[in-house]
C-alpha cells in the first residue's frame, strides 16, 4: 500500500485556506439591505461552526459605498454599508471572509458609457440579459474584465479585511463577437472568429486555445493584484470542473491554491454521486490542495427556482458524497430573507457533526488503487457539441459500474499522466479517451512497462490530441489490434457470445457471475478490429446485428460455432509486467444508457483481472454503497455513503432507506497497529478484529453516511 504524500501545508506555510473546513455563503439580492436580519446570519454562521464565509460585495451590484465610476450601488443601502457590516461581524467571530463579485452583467449606464464592453452575438447585436430585461451581458475577454473590474477588486481589498475575491460567472456567457474579441483573436490566430461549433474547424480549434489563454491571463492578472494588496489573499476562480469544464483543469491547478467545486445540486437524471465525482475530478489535478464543495439549500434545475428549499434528505446525501470524497462543505443561500427554513437545522446538524470530527477530514490521502481517467481535450476536440454523449456518458458508465461493485477508486486527468500520479495506482481505466497525443500514449505505455494495468474502451487513442483520427490506435501495441474499418454507430440487436477456453473447457475470470448465460447484449457502437495478437484468449465474440422485426426474422444470420469464433469483443493481454483489457465497443456508455447488469459486471471483472491485488478496503452487505478509503497522519477512515434509494437515478431523496449490517475489511499499512475503532455518525466505539495485517469491523447499519475511523497506535 502506498504511503501518504505530504498533507496540505507540509513543506509550505499553512495558509488560511488550509485551515478552513466549513464554508457558508450568503448571496444578497438588491433589496436585502432593508429586509434581511444581519444578526440572524451572523448567529447562524457561528452556530454552524463556519470557519469562513463568502459574502456579496460588488460587480453587478455593489453592497458597499463604492467610489468606482459606474459601479452600481444597491438602491436599498440608504447610505449604509451592508457588506462592511457583515465583514466586521464575521471577522469579530474569527471567520475568514471572501468577497463575492459577479462581472457577467451590467446596468444601462455602462452600456451608454462603454458600449464596447458589452458582449455581441453572431448577428452583431448587443446581448441583452436573457433573464433581466434592463441588464446587459458583458464580454469576459475584453476591457470590462481586464481594465474595469481590477478597480473594483482593488477598492474591496483596500477597504475590507478579506482573504480574497471569489468571482461568479467570470468566464463569460457564451461566444462573443465584440470588436475586442474580433481584433484580439485575429492578432493571435490570424483568422476570423469561428461561426461553427465543429471542433475540427481550424478557427474553432484556434479559438478554444486562445480563449483558454485569455481566461488564464485574466486569472493571473487579478490574482497578482489581489496578492499585492495582501500577500495572503487570493483570487478564487469559480469553476465547475470535470471533462466538460470550460477551463483546462491541469492548468487551473497551476494557478489556483484552492478551489470550490460549483456543482450545487442535482436535477433531471443527475445522480447524487455526481458530487463525489466532482470531488475526484478536482483532486485529480489539485492533489492535496483544499477543495470546497458548494451545495445549494434550494432546488437546482432549468426552471431556476432560486428562492426555494430542497428536501433535508437530499441535502444530507449530497453533502455526504462531497465529504466522503474529500471536499469541505460549503452551503450557499440566495437572498437574505428566508421564506422556508426547513434546511436550517439540517445544515446546522451536518456542520456541527463535521466540526466535531474534523480531524478525520483533513490532511488525508486517498488509498484507492484504481483510477478512472478523464480527458478535457477529448471532450473539446473529439466530442465537440456531442461531448456529453461521446465523452461524459462513457465516464458515467464506468463510475456507476465501479460504485455498484463497491470498488474504491480515484480519477486522473489526462494532462497529468506522470509517474508521480500514475504510480499511486495499480490499474487505470480509459473510458473512450479517444484523443491522446503521442506523448500521452508513451506515458501510458511506460506505466504498463512499470507493472501497471490498463482497461480501455471503444475509440481510446484512435485520435490525436486535436481530435484528428489516426490510421492506427496510438496504443496499438498495448491493445494488440488495429482498426479494420470505420467505427460503426447506431447498432441494433447485436450480441456477444460468451465462450469457454477450448483448451481447458473453463471460462475466463472476466465471465465470473455469468455462468448460465451463453449470449448477452452488445453495445450500440463498435470499432471493427484486426487482431494482431492471436495468442490472446477469446472469451467474448461479436454476434452481428440482425433484424428485430418481424419476430420470425429475429435470428443471427451467421452460424455460431467454435470453429467460426467471430470477431473479438474484448482483448485480454499480458504486456510486460502489466495487464491490458481492451473492449472495442462502447460497453460503458451503453451501460450508462441501459444499465444492463451484465455490462457492469464485465467492467468490474475486467478491473479485477487487471488489478491483481486486493483492494485496500472490501465492504460486504446489501445495497448500493459508495466506498472511499483515506489515510490521515494517525488514522484510517472508510466512508460508506448509502445510495440505496428509489430516487437514486432521478429526483430528490424523499426519505433515507436504512441498510442493514455491513462488514468492512481494511488492509492496514505495513507495521500499523489499530488502537481503537469508532463509528463517527453512530458516535459509538466499534469492535475491531485484526489478523494478518487486516482489520475487520461490523457496522450495524447505515442511514445516509457512516465513517469507520481506525486510530493507529
Amino acid at each position: 500500500m502506498r504511503q501518504p504524500s505530504p498533507g496540505a501545508g507540509e513543506g509550505r506555510r499553512r495558509m488560511w485556506f488550509d485551515r478552513v473546513m466549513r464554508w457558508g455563503q450568503l448571496t444578497l439580492v438588491e433589496d436585502d439591505p432593508v429586509k434581511y436580519d444581519v444578526d440572524f446570519w451572523l448567529d447562524y454562521f457561528e452556530r454552524t461552526k463556519c470557519d469562513a464565509v463568502c459574502l456579496s460585495a460588488g460587480g453587478y451590484v455593489a453592497y458597499y459605498p463604492t467610489d468606482v465610476p459606474l459601479h452600481h450601488r444597491s438602491r436599498w443601502m440608504n447610505g449604509g454599508d451592508p457588506f462592511g457590516e457583515l465583514v466586521a461581524g464575521c471577522r469579530a467571530r474569527g471567520m475568514a471572509v471572501l468577497a463575492r463579485t459577479d462581472p457577467h452583467a451590467v446596468h444601462q449606464p455602462v452600456l451608454d458609457a462603454h458600449p464596447d464592453w458589452i458582449a455581441v452575438d453572431a448577428n452583431g447585436d448587443k446581448r441583452g440579459h436573457w433573464s433581466t430585461p434592463d441588464a446587459w451581458v458583458t464580454c469576459a475577454l475584453g476591457p470590462y474584465n481586464f481594465t474595469y473590474m481590477p478597480d473594483v477588486n482593488a477598492e474591496i481589498m483596500a477597504r475590507y479585511d478579506v482573504v480574497g475575491i471569489f468571482s461568479n460567472r467570470w468566464t463569460g456567457s457564451g461566444m462573443c463577437y465584440c470588436e475586442h474579441c474580433q481584433r484580439n483573436f485575429r492578432d493571435s490566430a490570424g483568422m476570423d472568429l469561428p461561426r461553427t461549433d465543429d471542433p475540427q474547424d481550424p478557427a474553432r480549434k484556434a479559438y478554444i486555445v486562445w480563449r483558454q489563454q485569455r481566461l488564464f491571463a485574466l486569472c493571473r492578472q487579478w490574482d497578482t493584484a489581489i496578492r499585492a494588496a495582501n500577500p495572503d489573499a487570493r483570487f478564487i476562480p469559480n469553476s465547475g470542473g470535470g471533462a466538460l469544464s470550460d477551463l483546462d483543469m491541469s492548468e487551473f491547478a497551476r494557478v489556483a491554491d484552492t478551489a470550490f467545486a460549483d456543482k450545487q445540486g442535482r436535477s433531471g437524471i443527475v445522480t447524487p454521486w455526481a458530487a463525489g465525482k466532482n470531488a475526484k475530478e478536482y483532486r485529480a489535478t489539485m492533489r492535496d490542495k483544499p477543495i470546497g464543495g458548494i451545495f445549494s439549500v434550494g432546488l437546482e434545475g432549468t426552471h431556476r427556482w432560486k428562492d426555494s428549499t430542497q428536501s433535508g434528505d437530499e441535502i444530507r446525501i449530497w453533502v455526504a458524497e462531497s465529504v466522503a470524497n474529500g471536499m469541505r462543505p460549503w452551503f450557499t443561500k440566495f437572498a437574505g430573507v428566508i421564506h422556508d427554513g426547513r434546511w436550517l437545522k439540517v445544515v446546522e446538524d451536518l456542520y456541527r457533526w463535521h466540526h466535531r470530527w474534523e480531524r478525520y477530514f483533513c490532511d488525508q490521502v486517498p488509498l484507492a488503487r484504481v483510477a478512472v481517467a478523464y480527458s478535457q481535450q477529448t471532450a473539446k476536440f473529439y466530442g465537440g457539441g456531442a461531448a456529453r454523449l461521446k465523452v461524459e456518458d462513457h465516464i458515467s458508465g464506468v463510475y456507476q459500474a465501479l460504485l455498484e461493485g463497491r470498488i474504491p477508486f480515484e480519477m486522473v486527468h489526462d494532462g497529468m499522466l506522470t509517474p508521480d500520479v500514475l504510480d499511486s495506482f495499480s490499474t487505470i481505466v480509459l473510458p473512450n479517451i479517444a484523443a491522446l497525443s503521442d506523448a500521452q500514449c508513451d506515458q501510458i505505455r511506460e506505466f504498463v512497462a512499470r507493472g501497471g494495468s490498463v482497461v480501455a474502451t471503444h475509440e481510446t487513442s484512435l485520435y490525436d490530441e486535436w481530435g484528428v483520427r489516426r490510421t492506427r490506435f496510438g496504443l496499438e501495441d498495448l491493445f494488440g489490434v488495429a482498426p479494420a474499418r470505420d467505427t460503426e454507430t447506431g447498432i441494433r440487436n447485436a450480441y456477444i457470445r460468451l465462450r469457454e477456453d477450448p483448451r481447458t473447457g473453463r471460462r475466463h475470470a472476466l465471465l465470473e457471475g455469468l455462468d448460465d448465460a451463453s449470449r448477452i447484449i452488445h453495445g450500440v457502437g463498435r470499432v471493427p478490429v484486426e487482431v494482431l495478437d492471436e495468442s490472446s484468449p477469446r472469451p467474448l465474440t461479436f454476434v452481428p446485428s440482425h433484424p428485430d422485426l418481424p419476430m420470425e426474422e429475429v435470428y443471427p444470420r451467421e452460424i455460431e460455432s467454435e470453429s467460426d469464433a467471430g470477431e473479438r469483443s474484448v482483448l485480454l493481454r499480458e504486456v510486460g509486467a502489466g495487464r491490458v483489457v481492451y473492449f472495442p465497443w462502447d460497453i460503458e456508455r451503453t451501460f450508462w444508457e441501459v444499465l444492463d447488469p451484465d455490462h457492469g459486471r464485465l467492467l468490474r471483472n475486467a478491473v479485477a483481472w487487471a488489478t491483481r491485488e486486493e483492494h485496500p478496503v472490501t465492504v460486504t452487505g446489501q445495497g448500493i454503497v459508495d466506498v472511499t478509503v483515506w489515510r490521515q497522519p494517525t488514522s484510517l477512515t472508510v466512508h460508506l455513503v448509502n445510495l440505496t434509494n428509489p430516487m437514486l437515478m432521478r429526483g430528490a431523496f424523499r426519505e433515507l432507506v436504512p441498510l442493514g449490517e455491513q462488514r468492512v475489511r481494511v488492509v492496514l499499512p505495513a507495521g500499523a497497529r489499530v488502537g481503537r475503532a469508532h463509528l463517527l455518525r453512530a458516535d459509538t466505539s466499534a469492535q475491531v478484529q485484526v489478523s494478518d495485517g487486516v482489520a475487520e469491523v461490523a457496522v450495524a447499519g447505515i442511514t445516509d453516511h457512516e465513517v469507520v475511523a481506525l486510530d493507529l497506535a
